[in-house]
């Protein structure tokens, strides 16, 4: 259908998992995408898959918790491609144990609200200003099921930072709003990634799926086509929302 059609999308964390589905869709709908991340053999191998469909993808390096190599990425991205349209700031992960909050250490916590929220703040940073002159842009924030509810087993460092994106997700969707800017989050649920396929035995992933409303675990797909319609004008008149893709197990 061509939904995005010729849009440019930079997905940051896209060598793998729901980044890596995101930019493929996003490829076959028309977009010129960025793709980023630290693993350039990954990173190649979705380019390929991007290419071999018939779409357009470059490959872009840099630390998203520094505001320079953010910086330089847009700098690369709008030299080979042209301005970015479409943003889903991406990158992240859990980077610390579950466990007592008083056995968290701070050096674990500054890895995960850096890895996670400060990385999302610099990389909205960088794009959001050339948005803000061209009067358009779409902007898609990844959050988690666990920073929409409390667990006694959560990895607190990794909740307080997917929360934290939640919350600058809506002010930001409300300062953009007036440049015709909009701005949204997915939260999502036990999503079977490669590396979740691996870690977790699938009898865990039978007793995982069964406190889903929907009975089973989600696919980066589930996530990635909830992404299209955020970037998509099927949303034009939605921002500021946080989508749960979580099966029925969120629910608010």
């Amino acid at each position: 259908m061509d939904v995005l059609k010729e849009k440019i999308a930079l997905v940051t964390g896209s060598s793998r998992g729901i980044g890596a589905a995101i930019a493929r869709l996003f490829a076959r709908e028309g977009a010129n995408v960025a793709i980023h991340g630290r693993d350039a053999a990954a990173l190649s191998v979705v380019q390929a898959e991007i290419e071999r469909d018939g779409g357009k993808a470059i490959q872009v390096f840099g630390d998203v918790t520094r505001f320079n190599e953010i910086e330089a990425m847009r700098h690369q991205i709008e030299e080979a491609l042209g301005p970015i349209e479409i943003l889903v700031a991406n990158a992240g992960g859990s980077l610390t144990a579950p466990g007592p909050l008083e056995d968290t250490s701070e050096e674990g916590w500054r890895a995960s609200v850096d890895g996670n929220l400060t990385a999302t703040f610099l990389t909205i940073k960088s794009i959001l200003p050339g948005m803000k002159q061209r009067h358009t842009g779409n902007i898609i924030t990844i959050s988690s099921a666990a920073g929409r509810k409390p667990h006694p087993q959560a990895p607190i460092p990794y909740s307080a930072a997917k929360a934290g994106i939640q919350i600058l997700t809506q002010n930001v969707a409300a300062q953009a709003g007036p440049y015709n800017i909009r701005v949204n989050c997915i939260a999502p649920e036990t999503i079977l990634t490669e590396r979740n396929r691996q870690r977790i035995p699938e009898i865990q992933q039978s007793a995982l799926a069964a406190v889903h409303s929907i009975k089973r675990l989600g696919t980066t797909e589930d996530v990635a086509r909830a992404a299209l319609f955020l970037a998509s004008e099927n949303s034009a008149w939605i921002t500021g929302v946080v989508l749960d893709v979580a099966g029925g197990a969120v629910m608010s």
